[in-house]
């Protein structure tokens, strides 16, 4: 298929909408309890004693589950991906998440019903950055609740969810040099980390071969990540102590997709327990994926990239 003719069936799609999504349950208590307990928050209840979901779980409620495309009964059969897919036989098969934002019409509460629906709204112009060529793609999905309102659905929210479909840069074909000989592929450096004053004597340390963690000096808790102020106690009056850099895996993921330069795929990342007791997140090395386990005993070590301009610390396990 010529570009032209394949690009054109991309754009035709552009506006289409796609049907309904169903939730498997009703918005309910045991889930809103289990979500705020993980992120700390407290269950409220509206004026009639019925406990009020947190915002932020809109999208959790019409999720499929652990099985992908397992959606309840009535709901469409039409992939409202297909666009992606039509970018994936071009090429474009690397996809990396650029935006998710949640708008909300008012909150839902136990025992609501919920659908939505999606709409592709947008595909770029061809760009490329620093990951690779591609198109921007952009899906809206409008959430209801089944008969809210006098027996008809209202419409409680809204999700703008934008994806980068792209060519990775080092899948590119190199450039002919000026020579007639192939001037070859810019090598993907990592990205810098966000540097700020709270967070800078926690850097400086790690090009020291130092892993420091945020002490608060008025209750005397550890702090990770560093802030302006102390979230236990609310205390200014910090400082940092140098950690041992031994600890143990608490949990793990094993980012598989997408495949992003320069990181080798799988790529196994932990949250680690340091022995001091506070937590924080870095790659694992010197292991296979599929031998990471909760509960491993790891190190830390101080490793450069980027030429040796940058020093990340990450672990190993150790025997």
């Amino acid at each position: 298929m010529a570009d032209q003719d394949w690009m054109t069936e991309v754009r035709a799609l552009v506006g289409k909408k796609y049907g309904r999504v169903y939730a498997w349950d009703k918005v309910n208590a045991p889930m809103i309890r289990q979500w705020c307990e993980i992120m700390g928050v407290a269950v409220r209840t509206n004026d009639d004693g019925k406990v009020i979901a947190p915002p932020g779980m809109l999208q959790v409620w019409c999720m499929e589950g652990p099985v992908q495309n397992n959606y309840p009964p009535g709901s469409t059969k039409e992939n409202p991906y297909e666009v992606v897919k039509l970018l994936d036989a071009q090429g474009f098969a690397s996809t990396v998440a650029v935006n998710s934002e949640l708008t909300f019409d008012r909150d839902v509460v136990d025992g609501e019903d919920l659908y939505y629906t999606t709409r592709l709204d947008n595909v770029g112009d061809e760009k490329t950055t620093a990951l690779g060529t591609g198109y921007f793609v952009t899906l809206i999905m409008d959430y209801f609740s089944i008969g809210a309102l006098k027996g008809d659905d209202e419409h409680v929210g809204q999700l703008l969810f934008r994806v980068f479909k792209f060519r990775p840069a080092n899948a590119q074909k190199p450039a002919a040099a000026t020579d007639g000989k192939p001037a070859g592929i810019p090598r993907i450096k990592r990205s810098e980390p966000g540097i700020s004053d709270d967070n800078r004597f926690f850097w400086d340390g790690v090009k020291q071969g130092k892993l420091m963690i945020q002490h608060c000096k008025s209750c005397g808790e550890l702090n990770h990540p560093p802030g302006p102020v102390c979230p236990h106690c609310q205390s200014f009056d910090l400082d940092a102590v140098q950690a041992s850099g031994k600890g143990e895996v608490y949990s793990y993921v094993v980012m598989h997709y997408p495949e992003v330069p320069p990181f080798d795929h799988p790529n196994p990342i932990g949250l680690i327990e340091l022995e001091e007791g506070t937590r924080l997140i870095a790659q694992l090395v010197g292991i296979k994926p599929q031998d990471v386990k909760i509960g491993q005993k790891v190190q830390v070590e101080f490793n450069t990239f980027n030429d040796g301009e940058m020093t990340l610390p990450q672990f190993r396990v150790v025997a």
